[in-house]
This record gives structure tokens, C-alpha cells and sequence, in this order.
């Protein structure tokens, strides 16, 4: 079995890849990572840069965590590409990080990670980056 984390490099995305790791470690499983950048967009602040996957890579290998890294582009919604691997990979988990929103916010926008919750068919590990 598989801990899926969807990643940004972001303090949400870095939360979110560090509590994929110690439920890996936990469950004595393997890790997908997947950053997932809007297809057919000029620049993407989504798309993490090499030295921050390496970064990653070397966190995963001192846990002794194997770790696949996967950068897929989408053109719909991420929690379709992120539902679509998990089912892909069978994993046990899906681990996400959360953004701290307004009640307004949450009204206009929509969530992404509302979608994930509500679409998996396996559990969902939510998290938020410490307090700033």
C-alpha cells in the first residue's frame, strides 16, 4: 500500500508532506508524492522547484521511506488528479494540507480540499501548518 500526499510548496503543502511521511513511517508504507501544476499555464507557482523535491527526496530517504515523486499537470479540477492516482496507486491514505480561510472566502471560492473529503473513497488526513 501507498500514503498519497498532494504537494505545493507552500507551508500548507510542507505540513501536509511532513505528516505523509510519519504516517508512512507509521504504517510501513511507501509515499507518493503528487505536485500537480495547471496544465497550459506560462508559469505556475504550483509546481515545486528541483532542489525543494531533492529536499524532500533526502527527508524520505533518512526516514527510509520510499518516495515517487509524480509532477503531473491537470486542465479540470486537482481533486479529480488527485482522487484519479489514489485510486490509481490502491493507496491507504490521502494526506492534504489546509489553508486557513474565511467564512466568505469559503462561500465564493469553493475548496479544493472539500472536494477531496467528500470524493475519496479511502481516508483523509487533513493538515494545517503551525500557527505564524
Amino acid at each position: 500500500m501507498t500514503v498519497l500526499v498532494g504537494y505545493l510548496p507552500t507551508p500548507e503543502g510542507d505540513a501536509a508532506f511532513a505528516a505523509a511521511l510519519d504516517e508512512a513511517v507509521r504504517r510501513s508504507e511507501s509515499l507518493l508524492l503528487i505536485n500537480s501544476p495547471r496544465g497550459g499555464a506560462p508559469i505556475s507557482a504550483d509546481v515545486a522547484a528541483p532542489d525543494d523535491l531533492a529536499h524532500l527526496s533526502a527527508k524520505a530517504v533518512e526516514a527510509g521511506v520510499p518516495l515517487e515523486i509524480r509532477q503531473i499537470s491537470h486542465s479540470g479540477e486537482f481533486s479529480d488528479t488527485l482522487l484519479a492516482a489514489a485510486d490509481e496507486a490502491g493507496a491507504s491514505v490521502i494526506v492534504i494540507g489546509l489553508r486557513r480561510r474565511s467564512p466568505v472566502g469559503k462561500l465564493f471560492l469553493g475548496s479544493t480540499a472539500q472536494q477531496i473529503l467528500l470524493n475519496a473513497g479511502r481516508p483523509v488526513l487533513a493538515v494545517k501548518p503551525p500557527h505564524r
